[in-house]
């Protein structure tokens, strides 16, 4: 199975990340490692792509570090906020118009770049 290139993996991440978000701030809590698996599992096949189990398991240990360093970031807090950061008329797709979104995607990227384990 080949390897994630890393514009893939960043925006796996994102969705991963923001994934984390919502739920924190819906329920206080973040998301358990069945959940992170499955919405992982549900992005690589939407998007055509896929990789190993270790690269998704590192991409998933990822997320709950930048989930933490996102919470700096100015989120949206109410459930009608939350929805539209996805483009809900082609699936949950992340509408990377909006600022929030971007903000995450860049947080996530220079993670990214600075993890070598992930390279």
């Amino acid at each position: 199975m080949t390897k994630l290139d890393a514009e893939t993996k960043a925006e796996l991440l994102t969705f991963l990340v923001v994934g984390q978000l919502f739920a924190f701030a819906r329920v206080g809590e973040w998301l358990r490692t069945d959940h992170l698996i499955k919405s992982a599992q549900m992005w690589l096949s939407s998007n055509g792509a896929a990789c190993d189990w270790l690269e998704r398991a590192r991409l998933i240990e990822a997320c709950r570090v930048v989930a933490v360093r996102a919470l700096d970031l100015p989120f949206p807090q109410t459930e009608a906020e939350l929805v539209q950061l996805f483009n809900l008329n082609s699936g949950w797709f992340l509408d990377y118009r909006k600022a929030d979104v971007r903000a995450v995607h860049s947080l996530c990227a220079s993670y990214l770049s600075t993890d070598t384990s992930l390279t």
